[in-house]
């Protein structure tokens, strides 16, 4: 199916994996919607998040809550019924749990943390307006046999994939254990949210299925990695459980595998604009499941 016939008034602003060649496009679209007044976010940490593409909070939750978050970790992993569900991803060479995604949905605990003002309101004062769930999940990364997530925009697959429009999307990682500069901590390149790299490659059907474990197709070649990497540098996120950091959908990000014997582990929630809901895949047979991309666009609410 063309473009013009699955999208009939929608054009495709970031065309990706429909050539032979890796593109750069520049972004179209605003990267902060609201201002000071919207929200907790404070002007000069807005200004910051426009020109880079992320914020940190050095605690955003304190220790009494990571502990009933890693309980809650520690119960999923353990639960048989989880652990055969097919959104708990595991490792590519073992039985170890990578990701459990929509946690939102699978538990109370994780449901209340997504509708935390301290959370959801920072989306809502960046997206500049109601926001809903795109996607959410817990990573684990154990010690020892943690592997990578090789360098990616999120907004490549999810506009690919998943349909969604426009930049108009914020994630939120949240440490669930210390991030040191060794084990396997966030790596971002900044001021990279406002290039778009337009991948090649034709996406398999059901294609989300080996992505999940190491994805292949949407990833950018290594002359666009280094093009960024020359002009942006990179970034390593280190900090205590309870620490945050929050990004634009388009930073191109990654991180390394876990060979020491300290896990990291990470809660993610990726949210949406109302405005901005997903409409048929740009470059995919089909979409994704719906626990990786959400088709259900009701507005978070306190």
């Amino acid at each position: 199916m063309s473009l013009m016939e699955s999208h009939p008034t929608l054009a495709d602003a970031y065309p990706t994996r429909v050539s032979t060649e890796p593109t750069l496009l520049y972004r179209q679209d605003p990267v902060v919607y609201g201002g000071p007044e919207d929200g907790p976010i404070d002007a000069a940490t807005l200004d910051s998040f426009e020109a880079n593409g992320y914020l940190s909070v050095e605690q955003l939750i304190g220790p009494e809550e990571v502990e009933t978050y890693r309980a809650e970790l520690r119960r999923m992993a353990a639960d048989p019924a989880i652990l055969a569900d097919e959104r708990t991803v595991t490792e590519r060479d073992s039985d170890e749990v990578r990701s459990i995604f929509e946690v939102h949905r699978i538990s109370d605990v994780f449901a209340r943390l997504v509708r935390d003002p301290r959370v959801v309101g920072r989306a809502r004062q960046i997206l500049g307006s109601d926001v809903y769930v795109h996607q959410s999940r817990v990573n684990y990364k154990p010690g020892f046999t943690g592997k990578d997530f090789y360098w990616h925009s999120d907004f490549e697959t999810w506009h690919a994939e998943d349909g969604m429009p426009r930049m108009r999307a914020v994630s939120i990682s949240i440490a669930l254990t210390e991030n040191f500069v060794h084990n396997g901590g966030l790596m971002i390149m900044p001021g990279s949210h406002k290039t778009f790299v337009a991948c090649v490659g034709e996406t398999p059907a059901d294609h989300y299925k080996a992505s999940l474990k190491s994805q292949e197709v949407g990833t950018p070649d290594p002359g666009s990695l280094s093009i960024l990497a020359d002009k942006h540098g990179i970034e390593l996120f280190t900090g205590p459980a309870g620490s945050a950091t929050m990004f634009d959908c388009n930073c191109m990000h990654g991180s390394n595998g876990n060979i020491t014997p300290f896990p990291r582990s990470n809660v993610f929630i990726v949210f949406n604009s109302v405005e901005n809901t997903c409409v048929e895949p740009f470059s995919a047979p089909s979409p994704r499941p719906s626990f990786i991309g959400a088709r259900d666009f009701t507005p978070i609410t306190d």
